[in-house]
C-alpha cells in the first residue's frame, strides 16, 4: 500500500511539474540555435564555440590589461543587438586627407576598462571623428559570409546610372596577415570587400572575431598577439597570462557557431497587416538597399551551400546624409556612409536591449519609426515616403517589420 502511495505522490509530483514549468520558446521567438542540416560532428564544434562564446573571462584568464567588457555575451545577449550601456567607442582623425585610426594612441576603439594596475584609456584630444556602435545580432552570420562579392557587386550602383538616387557601393578592406581568402572573393588592388560591422570594416567573420577579442575583451590569439595599448600613455602591455590567451582552435570553434547560427524565423507572415506592410515597405522605396532576398554560393559546411534567404540588406555603403555622419570611417567608406544592416530578427531586438529598441548605429533611435524617419541622404526619399502614409499603413509597415 505504501508503494503504491509513493507512487502515486511522484506522479502527482511530475505531473505539477510540467504544469508549472515554462514551456520552451518558440523556435521562432529565440535567436538562438544551430542552423538546419548540420552534422553531428559540426553540432558538436558549435556547441564548443557556443561554450567559448560565453566564456566570462578574468585578468587570470587573460582579460585586459585594457578592455571594454569581459565576455562575448554581455554585447550579444541571447545573441541578440547590444545596449547603449556595452556601445563601443571608435576614434581617429583626418591627417593629410587620409583617416587615422590614431593606433599610437589607443586607436581605434577606446578600451575603457583595465584590470587592477593599469589606467584606463582616455580618447585623445585631437581625435576628430568619435563615435559609439552598438553590437549587432550575430545571427545567419554565416549566410551573409557566404554571399559571393560577384552578387555583391551585381547590386552595386556607384554612378547612379540608373537614376534613382540610390548609389550603393562596397567597402574594400586591406585584409590582416591572417586573412585566407575563398574562391567566391575578389580582390581589388589587394583590398577585398567588407562586410560585418556598422562600417562593413571586416572582410570575414574571423577577421571580425579576432578584433572582438583584442578590442572588446583584451584578449590576444594566435592570429593576433598584440594587445590593445595607448603607446602615449605607456608601453606597457603584460597582463596576467601569456600570449596567446585564446587559441586559434578557440577562435576556429567562435568562428564556426557564428558562422552556423540559424538565420531569424519569421513571426506572423501570414497576417493580413503585416502582408500589407511588406507591400508599402517596398513600395516607398525601402527595398532599394534593404533588399529581401540573396542567395549564398558554394561552401565546406553543406548547410550554408547554395542557400536563398531573406536578410532585408544589399551589404553594400550607402551615404546616409549629414544627419548620421560621425566623422569616423573604415576602409574606403566615407564619413557618412553607413552598411546596410540586415533587418531580419528587427521584431526581437527588445528581448536583447532591455525591453525597448535601441536603433541606428549607436542607439539614438528608440522605435522602428523614429529609425525610418531619420534616414537621410540616399534614404531620404523613402523615409519622406513613409512619413506621407497614413497612421494606418505606418502601422502596417511597423507592423511587418516586427515580424522579421
Amino acid at each position: 500500500m505504501r508503494k503504491i502511495y509513493t507512487l502515486g505522490l511522484l506522479f502527482f509530483a511530475l505531473q505539477s511539474c510540467d504544469e508549472i514549468m515554462p514551456s520552451a520558446p518558440a523556435d521562432n521567438e529565440v535567436l538562438d540555435g544551430p542552423i538546419d542540416g548540420l552534422s553531428a560532428a559540426q553540432i558538436r564544434t558549435f556547441l564548443a564555440g557556443d561554450e567559448a562564446f560565453g566564456e566570462v573571462f578574468t585578468p587570470e584568464t587573460g582579460l585586459g590589461p585594457y578592455f571594454v567588457t569581459s565576455s562575448c555575451i554581455a554585447c550579444h545577449p541571447g545573441d541578440g543587438k547590444g545596449h547603449p550601456s556595452s556601445g563601443l567607442t571608435r576614434f581617429g582623425k583626418f591627417t593629410s586627407g587620409n583617416f587615422d585610426h590614431m593606433l599610437l594612441q589607443g586607436g581605434p576603439q577606446l578600451q575603457n576598462r583595465a584590470i587592477p594596475g593599469f589606467e584606463a584609456e582616455r580618447i585623445p584630444a585631437d581625435a576628430t571623428g568619435v563615435t559609439t556602435f552598438l553590437a549587432p545580432a550575430v545571427t545567419g552570420l554565416g549566410l551573409l559570409e557566404a554571399v559571393t562579392d560577384a552578387d555583391i557587386l551585381a547590386n552595386a550602383d556607384p554612378l547612379d546610372l540608373d537614376a534613382d538616387g540610390i548609389s550603393g557601393v562596397p567597402n574594400y578592406i586591406t585584409p590582416p596577415d591572417f586573412f585566407q581568402p575563398r574562391t567566391h572573393h575578389q580582390p581589388n588592388s589587394g583590398q577585398y570587400i567588407g562586410r560585418f560591422g556598422k562600417k562593413a570594416g571586416a572582410i570575414d567573420l574571423t577577421m571580425q572575431t579576432v578584433g572582438a577579442y583584442k578590442q572588446d575583451m583584451g584578449i590576444t590569439s594566435d592570429f593576433d598577439l598584440n594587445d590593445p595599448i595607448n603607446y602615449n600613455e605607456s608601453d606597457i602591455t603584460i597582463g596576467q597570462v601569456d600570449d596567446p590567451e585564446v587559441s586559434a582552435a578557440t577562435v576556429n570553434e567562435v568562428v564556426f557557431y557564428l558562422s552556423t547560427l540559424k538565420p531569424p524565423v519569421r513571426r506572423n507572415e501570414e497576417d493580413s497587416e503585416v502582408r500589407s506592410g511588406e507591400i508599402l515597405f517596398e513600395q516607398i522605396g525601402c527595398t532599394s538597399c534593404h533588399l529581401s532576398t540573396m542567395t549564398t554560393g558554394d561552401h565546406a559546411v553543406e548547410a550554408l551551400a547554395n542557400k536563398t534567404f531573406h536578410p532585408y540588406t544589399d551589404l553594400l555603403m550607402h551615404d546616409m546624409g549629414a544627419g548620421l555622419d560621425d566623422g569616423y570611417t573604415e576602409g574606403t567608406a566615407t564619413t557618412s556612409e553607413w552598411k546596410t544592416p540586415a533587418l531580419w530578427g528587427l521584431g526581437l531586438s527588445p528581448d536583447a536591449q532591455g525591453g525597448g529598441y535601441f536603433l541606428l548605429h549607436d542607439g539614438r533611435a528608440r522605435s522602428i519609426e523614429a529609425a525610418i524617419t531619420m534616414h537621410g541622404g540616399e534614404a531620404a526619399q523613402s523615409a519622406t515616403n513613409f512619413t506621407e502614409l497614413s497612421s494606418e499603413d505606418k502601422a502596417f509597415v511597423v507592423k511587418f517589420l516586427e515580424s522579421l
